[in-house]
């Protein structure tokens, strides 16, 4: 077996885990079920950069009863539940994993993913595909598939420049995921992270959230519900709209710097909270972040401004400034939701994760007519998550009659 993960001794708690997930994930233990007879991906090599966790590894045990050899590495530095990883390496996935990986670690576990020679990518962020766009690997990749709003906005810039070399599905625009792991995971999640993190009360403070795509607008939900004063802050003026029309209230990150007294960025873009930010908020003010990358806090800018640094809790950082105030960041701007806590609720990623693996069967029996492109799910498979999950949970819902099939389909009644 070839791994690299934190201790291979934890693995049967990583077997317990996984058992509390797939006792959680029932769309995907069905759609387990039908690929365990029909070993779809016989043969196939993939290669993935996931977050490790017991939901990930869910789906890994997924594609491997459907006949796929799988390497894996984590998809965030902080992420990684070493418990899952061993399991999965004992399981004989070739898993390149642990918490806490430098920089250098992390792209040198991408780069042993890739040293398996993928046919089929499946990726978080875009970093593995951007690796293998680096011109240092010559691999024959038939697809893959995104998870992320990060990464599907990565592949669209490099499909629009002629750059991207194989078709990849963006798993992320389904609607049975982003309209429910970006909005109910998300906005979950990632109040437990900060919860797990600090322990402070929620209610009664100011909870800035930088954007209101389904991420935000999750979160906001959630945060409104424990009793926070919600602020969000949006470059996008129809989703600033949508957050006035929802009740929140909206203004610019300078203004919210001043009142704020918990701050999360779920935007996808680079130094949405500032220097400038940073000199003017309350003293005890807390920074976290949602969105993929550790690039939504200007980590540069705050390192400037502190004259002391102490890491006064697990996941807590303290940042003394010149004029006696502090401020807090979590988990080193990193995701706080996987890096202080265990990530999205598995019932969640159940659907976000069916999508992945039918997308995967999807590629292999159509990329070869697929040009170097980035595609949505395809509305069938959307619809088989949802009637899945609905069957799961013991939902029947209505079916149209043939006479209202032939009204929507027609043109030539109208009022009566």
């Amino acid at each position: 077996m070839d791994y690299m993960v934190r201790d291979i001794g934890l693995a049967e708690r990583g077997k317990n885990l996984l058992k509390w997930a797939e006792d959680h994930m029932p769309v995907l233990m069905e759609i387990r079920r039908r690929f365990s007879v029909e070993k779809p991906f016989e043969g196939i090599r993939i290669g993935a950069c996931l977050h490790v966790t017991k939901e990930t590894g869910v789906l890994v045990r997924t594609l491997k009863a459907g006949g796929a050899s799988v390497a894996l590495a984590a998809s965030n530095p902080l992420s990684t539940q070493d418990e899952v990883a061993a399991a999965l390496a004992v399981e004989g996935v070739n898993v390149y994993a642990w918490k806490g990986e430098t920089k250098e670690e992390y792209y040198n576990c991408i780069a042993l993913v890739l040293k398996h020679q993928p046919s089929i990518t499946m990726d978080d962020g875009a970093d593995l595909v951007t690796e293998i766009h680096s011109g240092r690997w010559n691999l024959k990749v038939i697809g893959g598939t995104e998870e992320t709003t990060t990464g599907v906005m990565r592949l669209k810039a490099m499909a629009d420049r002629g750059i991207l070399k194989y078709p990849i599905i963006a798993v992320n625009n389904a609607e049975t995921k982003w309209d429910f792991d970006n909005v109910y995971g998300t906005g979950q999640s990632t109040i437990d992270g900060i919860m797990r993190a600090t322990n402070v009360l929620l209610a009664g403070k100011k909870f800035v959230i930088a954007g209101y795509g389904h991420c935000g607008r999750g979160l906001a939900a959630r945060a409104r519900g424990m009793g926070a004063h919600v602020v969000i802050t949006e470059v996008d003026p129809i989703r600033a709209l949508k957050a006035v029309m929802d009740g929140f209230d909206v203004m610019p990150m300078e203004e919210a710097a001043k009142v704020g007294d918990i701050f999360v960025t779920a935007t996808g873009n680079k130094n949405v909270i500032r220097k400038e930010h940073f000199e003017v908020m309350k003293d005890g003010a807390i920074l976290a972040n949602t969105g993929h990358f550790n690039v939504e806090i200007d980590l540069k800018g705050l390192e400037e401004l502190r004259v002391g640094k102490l890491k006064i809790r697990d996941s807590v950082e303290e940042y003394s400034m010149r004029d006696g105030r502090k401020l807090y960041l979590l988990t080193e701007g990193r995701l706080v939701n996987l890096a202080a806590a265990e990530g999205h609720p598995s019932e969640v990623m159940d659907m976000s994760f069916a999508n992945q693996a039918l997308s995967v069967e999807y590629l292999l029996k159509n990329a070869g007519g697929m040009r170097p492109a980035v595609y949505d799910v395809p509305r069938e498979i959307d619809e088989t998550v949802a009637r899945l999950k609905l069957k799961m949970m013991g939902i029947r819902i209505d079916k149209m009659t043939d006479e209202q099939l032939s009204y929507i389909r027609g043109w030539w009644e109208g009022t009566e």
